[in-house]
């Protein structure tokens, strides 16, 4: 009886969500039924008050008794299936959202993005797992978060997974052809997926949502091909475009190049949200003039990372701005601070990450400088975290790092509870690379059972500034601030002459 209820639950909410109509319910009563091996139903007069997930729970029970999967991945491959008979199909669903466009770009994503959550795409059980905190700085607040949203992997499946044939479709993650892609043990499962079409500057681009979200609504927007990022005109014109049709989002760009850019290079892709990231809460510490564009706003923004922001009521002044920033940063060299254009190998080595967003009437741009030199010192990136905090973090500083929100390893869960019977002079298994650290913090603090967490957790905070302040390519200190001076005067030193 259970089971058939559960059945029955879940094809009246799939025809409350209008993907299969009233005379559709026998047939997907029977589908439900083979796909979690059961072959009779029960008939049910009445609705249970369970929401989608519940259902999803009792079903996917249902199937692994019936040995309809054995693994974890097999059964992430399950769930999609049964939810992708929940979810309308990619036409019906953008027809929806762009009708609501019409009236409201808000109700558009919050109709598209209740979707996803409501079908287990978005896997908000998941992040709810991570753990995350706020840490004050004499910049504001950042974002502390330990990601443990995705499920670890058994070993049997990362033994196959070796085994496994090269299959280059989809070529990535990112690429239209996961909609509706069954998933294999190599590539996740995409069968309840589903990309709105959206048009910027005529061309065609997919915006979706990210099923492991690390901030609220975080969306993608990819590029219809399997184009390598690129941060040029075009990206700037992108990024207007979009928040001139979804205001009430902040989107961005990874850098284009290794070490300070993201972790997909090979497909053209933003990231956006409705989140208001550190960041954008970040005052201006220095304004500043750009002689070839009176009309805008501008300053050097106090942040442990180098950044101009620019403001003004017109997009294409900021467009062309931002260009000329650019091409003058690629060509900038101040070997005093160890920035370098070009080495002698040719290799260019700067770029920049642009943030987007409206503030009112305004359009706003932070622009921030990105150097990817290595050197004997430093041969992960003399801008790329240190070796001194990579026992915290030692990954590329991204888009979302970059605006104040740390993405740190899951191993951190379990570590840093080790650092903490450490610092109580519990038995432990601390690990080698933290013991230094954790020594330090023993020698500063008083530790008790009732402040430790507080304690480690404002250690890692502070780690974390100092990770940023490493991306930093013009430090916030005496000589820092008369670097970026030097920069600013050779952005306008065409007029001055």
């Amino acid at each position: 009886m259970k089971i058939s209820q559960a059945v029955h639950d879940f094809v009246q909410l799939a025809i409350k969500m209008e993907t299969f109509a009233l005379m559709d319910r026998v047939y997907l009563e029977n589908r439900v039924l083979a796909l979690i091996g059961e072959d009779s139903m029960q008939k049910i007069s009445q609705t249970s008050s369970k929401d989608s997930l519940e259902i999803l729970d009792i079903l996917v029970d249902t199937a692994r008794k019936n040995k309809k999967f054995e693994t974890i991945t097999q059964q992430e491959i399950f769930e999609a299936q049964l939810m992708d008979l929940l979810t309308p199909v990619p036409s019906q669903v953008n027809q929806t959202f762009h009708e609501l466009a019409k009236e409201d770009s808000k109700q558009a994503t919050n109709y598209f993005h209740n979707l996803g959550k409501q079908t287990n795409y978005i896997q908000t059980r998941a992040v709810k797992k991570n753990i995350h905190y706020l840490h004050e700085t004499k910049y504001g607040e950042i974002e502390i978060t330990i990601n443990l949203s995705k499920p670890e992997k058994d070993p049997r499946e990362i033994a196959k997974a070796k085994l496994i044939k090269e299959n280059d479709y989809p070529i990535c993650q990112l690429c239209m052809e996961n909609e509706g892609y069954l998933g294999r043990m190599n590539h996740p499962d995409r069968s309840n997926h589903r990309i709105i079409r959206l048009n910027l500057n005529n061309e065609q681009w997919g915006f979706q949502y990210s099923p492991y979200a690390y901030f609220n609504e975080h969306s993608i927007i990819l590029n219809t091909k399997h184009i390598p990022m690129k941060i040029d005109e075009r990206t700037f014109r992108n990024l207007f475009a979009f928040v001139e049709q979804f205001p009430h989002y902040t989107v961005g760009s990874n850098a284009d190049l290794p070490i300070v850019g993201g972790s997909i290079l090979t497909h053209d892709h933003y990231q956006s949200g409705n989140h208001e990231f550190p960041m954008a809460k970040a005052t201006i510490r220095k304004v500043i003039h750009l002689s070839d564009f009176p009309q805008i706003h501008a300053g050097i923004l106090n942040w442990p990372m180098s950044v101009l922001r620019l403001q003004s009521e017109k997009k294409e002044d900021l467009v062309k701005a931002s260009l000329f920033v650019l091409s003058k940063w690629k060509n900038y060299s101040d070997e005093r601070v160890q920035i370098v254009a070009k080495t002698n190998d040719g290799i260019e080595h700067h770029t920049i990450t642009p943030i987007v967003r409206r503030r009112n009437h305004l359009y706003e741009i932070d622009l921030v400088l990105r150097d990817n030199n290595v050197s004997d010192e430093h041969p992960d990136g003399i801008f790329h975290p240190h070796k001194e905090v990579q026992h915290i973090k030692q990954e590329n500083i991204g888009l979302i790092e970059v605006m104040g929100l740390a993405i740190l390893p899951p191993r951190l869960k379990t570590e840093l509870r080790e650092v903490e019977n450490y610092l109580l002079e519990n038995e432990n298994t601390i690990s080698p690379i933290h013991l230094s650290w954790a020594q330090e913090i023993k020698e500063k603090n008083e530790i008790t059972s009732q402040n430790v967490r507080s304690i480690v957790e404002k250690n890692v905070g502070e780690k974390f500034l100092q990770v940023l302040s490493h991306a930093g390519v013009f430090k916030d200190t005496n000589e820092g601030h008369l670097s970026f001076e030097r920069f600013i005067y050779f952005l306008n030193e065409a007029n001055i002459k």
